[in-house]
């Protein structure tokens, strides 16, 4: 899976690259330079190697390390033969000496041809940048370095100007918008952005993306995304925070049956859902789960169920077992439950969080694999239940943001700020593993490893999908993986299979999602022999 940095962790990897390494920082850019260039070249010119002789590109550059690629990558624009025009944002003697360096060699290009302008400061270049026709205009302002609380972050003057003019040339024109590393203004590990910031059609990100591509502005800002080697090996970030999420994982997670097995040898779940009372029927969460549990390929499912909601299920679920609602009934099939889900559409009522906390106190319940979900999580967040307390084996709590906040205390606009650190956190401080449902999906483990699943869109944005996704994570917990792959790879089909439910993705329903799943498996395992 591909590692997914903070600016911190990012940081940490450059200087050890540099000093463990003696990979010099001059390397390091020239490297950042020239593939930003070969991926430049494709986006603009569709080629990979070649001349670039026709092509016109506008290099805004700052003082820092930033900067300082904008120049490496000017330089090999030109020896492709294109047309560059490169802005300073700063005096050249406000430059570091890696930066003079660089800015030195473009200089004495520029003496020798008439395709390489270097304009001295924003002020001078905007009369002529106004009338200029660009394939593309690179933004080589701000590095990772920025930092925005929650206050924002004001900008330098010459920063601004940078942004604005980026903005302003992909507002009224045609060129391509590129960002080196990321857009100038994004915060690299949060993704809160300044006012303004650039914003993107292409960013190049250097050795690895950055966890604030994912989050708030990110998406919007990045626009598509590449990664650029620069000869970071993977042994220095490989005890970075966060990985992604991939199709790789997801099939390397799911297990398909032997030819030779039998149904109470692929995956037995046991799940505990819905309510009915007389004015009201949450019996449509149960049936959601159990059949993507089907879906996914589970051997034996059993289902405890109200009393009264037995025969919808056997419409909607034929090959489900079921039982009541009976401690003890659901006592002697835990210890037949290979995963446990609890949770979706149990309801809210004081005898229901009461009948929960005595589930959860089931030492046959706390030393099986265990998903919780919906009303389990309000159970546990209303009666303040301590999970530490209860030493589950494997479990996984599966909130959206508005059932975190209730979890963790914080609001949902906190969240939403900080989701990766306060993630991490709660898994640590309650020693369960937590899926934070959203766009992007995040899995955290106690050990404070994070994986990020990107597959979903808005189909998923429905009522009832969170059941389904339940139901998966179930199944493939049950068939043999830990509750924490088994979130993280279950995110990635239900994604998967949001995506491939309908063309539209506003008009996906639930059920759409349910009979896609089967799609989106055979789509990983089956494709190659294609």
């Amino acid at each position: 899976m591909e590692p997914i940095l903070t600016a911190k962790e990012m940081a940490r990897a450059d200087r050890e690259a540099i000093e463990r390494l003696h990979t010099g920082e001059t390397r390091l850019m020239e490297l950042a330079g020239r593939e930003a260039s070969i991926i430049l070249a494709r986006h603009v010119a569709g080629t990979d190697s070649g001349s670039l002789e026709g092509f016109r590109f506008l290099v805004v550059c700052g003082k820092g390390n930033n900067g300082g690629d904008g120049f490496v990558l000017a330089r090999h624009l030109v020896n492709r033969e294109a047309t560059v025009d490169v802005v300073l944002l700063y005096p050249s003697e406000t430059l570091g000496p890696l930066n003079r360096e660089g800015l030195a060699i473009l200089e004495a290009y520029a003496s020798r041809l008439d395709t390489l302008t270097i304009y001295p400061s924003h002020g001078e270049a905007l009369p002529f940048v106004a009338e200029t026709a660009y394939d593309a205009v690179i933004d080589a302002v701000l590095g990772t370095g920025l930092r925005i609380d929650a206050g924002g972050a004001e900008l330098r003057r010459q920063v601004k100007d940078g942004i604005e003019l980026v903005n302003s040339i992909r507002e009224r024109t045609d060129a391509v918008t590129v960002a080196v590393d990321l857009p100038s203004g994004l915060d690299a590990t949060s993704g809160q952005a300044a006012n303004p910031s650039v914003k993107a059609d292409l960013t190049i990100a250097m050795a690895c993306r950055k966890t604030g591509f994912y989050f708030l502005n990110g998406p919007e800002l990045c626009g598509e995304v590449e990664t650029a080697e620069i000869s970071i090996p993977p042994f220095l970030v490989e005890d970075c925070a966060c990985h992604l999420t991939d199709s790789t994982f997801a099939s390397e997670t799911f297990t398909l049956r032997e030819p030779s097995s039998a149904k109470h040898t692929n995956g037995k779940v046991l799940v505990i859902a819905g309510s009915m009372s007389a004015t009201a029927s949450m019996t449509g969460a149960a049936l959601l789960a159990t059949r993507a549990a089907i879906s996914c390929g589970a051997g034996y499912i059993c289902a405890s169920l109200p009393e009264g909601a037995a025969a919808s299920l056997h419409v909607a679920a034929p090959s489900a077992t079921v039982i009541g609602r009976d401690i003890e009934t659901i006592r002697e099939k835990t210890a037949w439950a290979d995963a446990i889900l609890v949770g979706c559409g149990l309801g809210r009522s004081p005898e229901t969080v009461e009948w929960i906390g005595r589930l959860l106190d089931m030492p046959e319940i706390r030393e099986k694999k265990l998903v919780l979900d919906a009303d389990a999580l309000y159970a546990i967040a209303s009666a303040k239940i301590d999970l530490r307390e209860k030493g589950f084996s494997d479990a996984l709590l599966t909130p959206h943001a508005g059932e975190f906040a209730r979890l963790c205390g914080q609001t949902v606009e906190e969240i939403g700020r900080n989701p990766l650190e306060l993630v991490r956190d709660y898994s640590a401080t309650q020693r369960v593993n937590l899926l934070l449902k959203g766009r992007p999906t995040l899995v955290a483990s106690p050990s404070g490893d994070v994986l990020l699943n990107d597959s979903g869109t808005e189909a998923l944005a429905t009522a009832g999908s969170g059941d389904v996704l339940s139901g998966m994570i179930a199944t493939l917990a049950a068939k043999g993986a830990d509750t924490f792959s088994a979130g993280a790879a279950a995110a990635w089909f239900h994604g998967r299979a949001g995506d491939l439910a309908r063309d539209i993705a506003s008009l996906v329903s639930s059920e759409d999602v349910l009979r896609a799943i089967p799609e989106a498996i055979a789509e990983v395992f089956f494709a190659e022999e294609e």
